[in-house]
């Protein structure tokens, strides 16, 4: 165990020279420096060939050229198809013709566009679209053919009201007079033949268009080499052989409009809208960038950098302590893009006072659309806004990609919600997550045996701070053997997993992809003997360094090696587990420490020599992953399946059906938690809202503030996790002392006392796609001060989280948009749009309440959240300016599939629970075993019942603990008690008629405070009516009166 001890004190821990010249003597192996980020071990657009050949290329170049031969041919599935050639050919191999496919989906007319070499198609990824997308295709409702213009229009009608979630809203632009429903949207896909160009419009407006510039390409693989040509590339000393050439596809993707902003595409540590990469770096411009505050200098010269000098990277690696700030790609690639246009804007700009800043303002209305391009392989994103044919601030994309098919799908929005639903049933809604999973995680690598596990458990009850899950790192197992455990350090661990399970609580062990090649390990033995492995290009097994030295890699790819990982976590293959223990999945990009780049070699094969790595690098870790997953799944009977929690690093489109990522390792510094916003929310931008970061910094050590800070903050993340490196002081909430331990302890509980809200937010995220951490604009569309802003997050529609950023902070400012708003703490009163700056100490975490909204909650001071279960709910009422509010709450068992609807409004096909290799769904309670109930509140009057959208959508109740909650308080913000009578009446409705079978009574209505730091009642801007003890799965209404 020589290797490991050397390579791990190398790898991760600072280690001297001599060590790493010691290390190399010995086995030769490359080192990689734990000190920081080093570039040179990575490659750019510049030494990457495919990016470098295709970057530079101006819009329309002769070479690019490519035209439609003849017209379409109209399938009876719906897809049209058509034939597309090079408009100058050359005479060769890279003349041959391309087929073109657009194909309609679904009821909101998202649409397909695909190319492929019919000589040598293209790899199609498997397992990453949904099942059910086939079955959701749909014929257009008309195909034109215009001789004279030389197009071909396809168009779809999509009517809102057949769309839950946009029927309150008429997206129907004000020049639009295509329809007389302004419900109906018709969406048009106009194909010009020569030029080839293909413009997605939306009511007679263009809203994405592909080929604008004429920068599409589509290099067809040859037989061989030309004359002096050679397809070897060499970087870092390693050769990758290129066996078929150069495969690159290139698709010009631009979004017409003024002002346009795009988001997504992660990962990587950056502002949320994506910054121009082709202009280099230069001031002047008027957009807040990373939404912050020039408090400091090195802040005001941040924000001078406009622009980045480097395309965007989609390639997953293993980066070791990253930069704050930076287009570099990370440990996940998702290849969607959201886009905010204002459309019909004709004239130039004006200055304007918004939020008290001056800010520009465009004419025209405000439009979303996206598009998803569905390509694993390595791909550089290009962005600039130069104008161009559509207008000022228009925005041109180039996405550059090594390989694979040149496919793409438009989302024509055109909200943000429309957006992520459409991406949403392209590649699936977010895993629904056991409840205990949303509570705190604690981890560190390592927790050093059996005894400081207990204490660490203990040590949070005793000092009534709340937790739920408790990590082990790699130092847990034997000789980096995963599934085995360190004899000396963990001898009893499945007694260990249930002295913390009979809290409440869960654990969780780290599995990484990587094999310890040792033929005594009976996994190793076993998937060599079936020859289960990622091969080398003469059919080898590959030989990698990872943490046990001399590593193998499991050919995830293949879906009968996924079956075979999936057993290994069965409780009699995983000696000294128990159902409550879940698991982490790390290195999966996957990390090779002596690979290039620290990855894989891309001219490696899966799927039995058939696949090179290179068409799958960016699916591999989700792959791992959802195996991971399936073997959780498996480990109990059909009857008794529960969700499992498996937390990755790496990441492709599709998993967010399978569980949660985290950002990576990043740094105890104030620039990395700043940039964690932007991180989290671009992940929920990309369907991926259940991640986190880690608390307090993963290198290095925070000093009290900065981690006061963090977990006031990270208390909002969807997931909740605080982590440290091995070589960090010891950073358990209580090391830092008083007061410090007091601030981080409300943190944490003012976690747990969202947790209703928090839960009815991840389920709506499973059924719709919709983030549960929002950015500003998915609430407010319209605004164009918070187009940019990503220095503050709205939780679901209700809360706008507006965390301390900078140290010693004397102050806070925040921008409210339009309409009312609460501060959560105070009660204080606030009409948007506004900036309010309030004075900050370090136990201050700004938090307001939108009006509008009614927020559930749980009081009482809980271990865990299993110890919260059928706790009585407090219902924060936040009256918008005419008096109204809505909100819902959701519950159902929190542990198993009970909650799917046969047929109803929750369905299989958006989850991983669908996958066809993804093991049996359960059903601890019956199909549809949930509660859904909504609140109304208005005139005075709090109501609570069944969804009016659909009768099944309240759910079937079930025999589960939160399936009994009660309501004890009401408490309404904004409230002048003087006007209020001191009772309220509570009326209990039955099933049957409302007024004829009512419960009558009164109850106590007194002033109140609005949280558990709201000050003495005296000073409280709020009522409450106490104890109206109403059942939240009964229909009831509480009535407040106003003196006279």
């Amino acid at each position: 165990d020589l290797f490991p001890r050397l390579f791990t004190m190398g790898r991760r821990a600072r280690s001297s020279a001599a060590l790493a010249l010691a290390f190399v003597a010995l086995f030769g192996a490359q080192i990689r420096s734990a000190s920081a980020f080093k570039a040179s071990d990575f490659k750019t657009c510049a030494t990457s060939s495919f990016c470098e050949r295709h970057r530079h290329v101006p819009a329309h170049d002769p070479r690019r050229a490519h035209r439609l031969v003849g017209r379409f041919a109209v399938g009876d599935d719906g897809a049209a198809t058509a034939t597309v050639e090079r408009s100058n050919p050359s005479g060769d191999a890279g003349d041959r013709p391309l087929s073109l496919t657009v194909t309609p989906y679904g009821d909101e007319g998202v649409i397909r566009v695909r190319f492929d070499d019919d000589a040598r198609p293209r790899y199609e990824v498997p397992d990453v679209l949904v099942d059910s997308l086939d079955a959701s295709r749909r014929a257009f409702d008309a195909v034109t053919h215009d001789a004279g213009t030389g197009t071909t229009t396809f168009v779809v009608r999509a009517n809102l009201r057949s769309v839950p979630g946009d029927e309150a809203k008429d997206y129907r632009l004000d020049d639009d007079k295509s329809s007389d429903d302004a419900t109906e949207r018709v969406i048009k896909l106009v194909v010009t033949h020569n030029p080839l160009r293909v413009a997605l419009s939306v009511n007679g407006r263009e809203t994405a268009v592909f080929n604008d510039e004429g920068r599409f390409d589509f290099e067809r693989e040859r037989s061989a080499p030309g004359k002096d040509e050679t397809w070897k590339e060499t970087f870092n000393g390693h050769t990758d052989t290129r066996p078929r050439g150069p495969m690159a596809v290139v698709l010009d993707l631009s979004f017409p409009g003024d002002d346009v902003h795009v988001y997504g595409i992660p990962e990587r540590a950056t502002s949320l809208s994506l910054r121009d990469t082709a202009k280099g770096r230069e001031e002047g411009d008027e957009r807040s960038l990373a939404g912050e505050e020039a408090e400091t200098d090195d802040a005001k010269e941040r924000l001078k950098k406009t622009s980045y000098s480097e395309p965007y990277r989609l390639y997953n690696l293993d980066v070791f302590e990253y930069e704050h700030d930076s287009p570099f790609g990370l440990y996940g690639s998702i290849p969607v893009m959201h886009a905010r246009s204002r459309l019909s804007s004709k004239s130039s700009p004006k200055k304007k006072e918004k939020g008290g800043k001056s800010a520009l303002e465009y004419d025209g209305e405000v439009f979303y659309s996206g598009v998803y391009v569905h390509n694993p392989t390595e791909t550089y994103v290009e962005v600039q806004r130069d104008g161009g044919s559509h207008g000022s601030g228009a925005a041109r994309t180039l996405w550059m990609s090594e390989s694979g098919a040149a496919d793409f799908f438009f989302l024509p929005g055109p909200s943000p919600g429309a957006v992520a639903r459409q991406y949403s049933r392209l590649t699936g809604t977010s895993a629904m997550p056991p409840a205990f999973s949303l509570g705190y995680h604690q981890c560190r690598w390592n927790y050093r045996d059996e005894a400081d596990v207990k204490e660490v458990d203990g040590t949070f009850d005793e000092l009534d701070i709340p937790y739920d899950v408790l990590w082990l790192d790699i130092e847990h197992t034997d000789g980096k053997r995963y599934m085995t455990w360190d004899a000396a350090h963990f001898p009893t661990p499945r007694r260990m997993i249930e002295d913390v399970a009979s809290r409440g609580r869960k654990m969780v062990t780290i599995v990484d992809p990587h094999v310890k090649k040792d033929p005594n390990y009976p996994t190793h033995a076993e998937a060599e003997r079936k020859r289960l492995y990622v091969r080398t290009p003469t059919g080898e097994d590959f030989d990698g360094w990872c943490w046990p030295g001399s590593s193998a890699y499991l050919d995830v790819v293949s879906s009968a090696v996924r079956d075979w990982w999936a057993e290994k976590f069965s409780l009699a293959n995983y000696p000294g587990s128990t159902h409550d223990l879940h698991v982490w999945n790390d290195m999966n990009e996957p990390s090779v420490f002596n690979g290039p780049e620290i990855t894989m070699r891309k001219d490696l094969t899966h799927v039995d020599g058939t696949v090179e790595h290179r068409e799958v690098h960016n699916a591999f870790g989700m792959y791992y992953h959802a195996a991971t997953a399936q073997g959780l799944r498996m480990r109990k009977n059909a009857e008794e399946t529960e969700r499992p929690l498996v937390l990755s690093r790496a990441f492709f489109a599709g998993s967010q059906r399978v569980g949660p990522v985290w950002t990576g390792d990043n740094a105890a510094d104030w620039d990395h938690l700043r940039v964690s916003i932007p991180m989290t929310l671009t992940l929920g931008v990309a369907g991926l809202t259940w991640s986190g970061a880690d608390v307090g910094g993963f290198f290095g050590d925070p000093d009290p503030e900065l981690a006061t800070r963090w977990y006031q903050l990270g208390a909002f993340y969807p997931f909740f996790r605080g982590h440290a490196h091995l070589d960090t002081k010891r950073r358990e909430p209580w090391m830092f002392g008083e007061p410090y331990t007091g601030f981080i302890r409300n943190a944490i509980r003012r976690r747990y006392a969202l947790m209703p809200y928090l839960y009815t937010l991840f389920e709506e995220a499973h059924r719709t796609g919709a983030p549960v951490l929002r950015a500003m604009w998915y609430e407010f569309p319209d605004d164009d001060v918070v187009a940019a802003k990503d220095d503050v997050a709205m939780l679901g529609p209700a809360l706008l989280v507006a965390p301390v950023l900078f140290k010693n902070a004397q102050e806070r400012s925040t921008y409210l948009p339009a309409g009312t708003w609460y501060d959560y703490d105070t009660g204080e009163k606030f009409e948007g749009p506004t900036t309010v700056t309030k004075p900050t100490t370090i136990e201050d975490a700004p938090l307001y309440v939108r009006g509008g909204f009614v927020v559930p909650r749980r009081d009482r001071a809980r271990r865990s959240v299993a110890a919260a279960r059928g706790d009585p709910l407090t219902l924060l009422v936040a009256p918008d300016e005419r008096g109204n509010a809505v909100g819902d709450v959701y519950f159902d068992d929190g542990i198993g599939y009970g909650y799917l609807a046969e047929g109803g409004l929750e369905t299989k096909k958006t989850s991983e629970t669908s996958r066809s290799r993804s093991g049996s769904v359960g059903k601890n309670a019956p199909f549809g075993a949930f509660t859904r109930r909504v609140f109304s509140f208005t005139d005075g009057v709090l109501n609570c019942g069944a969804p009016s959208y659909s009768p099944s959508a309240s759910g079937a109740g079930g025999d589960f603990p939160d399936a009994a909650t009660r309501v004890e308080r009401v408490v309404v913000m904004g409230a002048d008690v003087s006007a209020y009578a001191s009772t309220a009446e509570v009326r209990v409705f039955s099933k049957g008629e409302k007024e004829k079978d009512a419960r009558t009574f009164r109850v106590d209505v007194e002033r109140a405070a609005t949280s558990e730091r709201g000050g003495e009642k005296t000073s409280a801007r709020a009522v409450a009516a106490r104890k109206p003890d109403v059942a939240v799965a009964d229909d009831w209404s509480v009535a407040f009166f106003f003196e006279s």
